[in-house]
């Protein structure tokens, strides 16, 4: 018992040691970006970037559709990577079942990003 409660608590705490380090690293990187950065906003810099309206107007503004696709989009993908990395693990494990279940998986997804491509769901007017 003993013997797999220090197994535990040793795969645990390098993890807790990596968690506690990137929260040190990002609350330092943060502190130096607010020190050194200049914090002079200027007419450009609060300019509508990339998503089409003026970021400061009244929220009930009505705006463009494509935003949720694009969104929904973006989302799915990164679903996809998501389900990669496991997968990648343990390739080993699941042998050519787990390897050509995963390439299904890869090709509906591809065929829904050829369609996407095809009825121009991705590109901007």
């Amino acid at each position: 018992m003993q013997y797999v409660l220090n197994l535990l608590f040793n795969d645990y705490f390098i993890i807790l040691c990596c968690f506690l380090f990137s929260i040190f690293l990002g609350f330092i990187i943060f502190l130096l970006s607010f020190i050194f950065a200049k914090q002079n906003p200027d007419s450009e810099k609060i300019s509508a970037y990339e998503c089409g309206f003026e970021p400061f107007e009244d929220a009930r503004n009505k705006f463009d559709v494509r935003f949720y696709i694009i969104a929904i989009l973006f989302i799915i993908f990164d679903i996809e990577v998501v389900f990669l990395f496991p997968w990648s693990v343990s390739l080993y494990m699941t042998g050519l079942s787990g390897f050509w279940a995963m390439m299904g998986f890869l090709f509906i997804l591809t065929l829904g990003f050829v369609y996407e491509v095809i009825k121009k769901a991705l590109d901007w007017q």
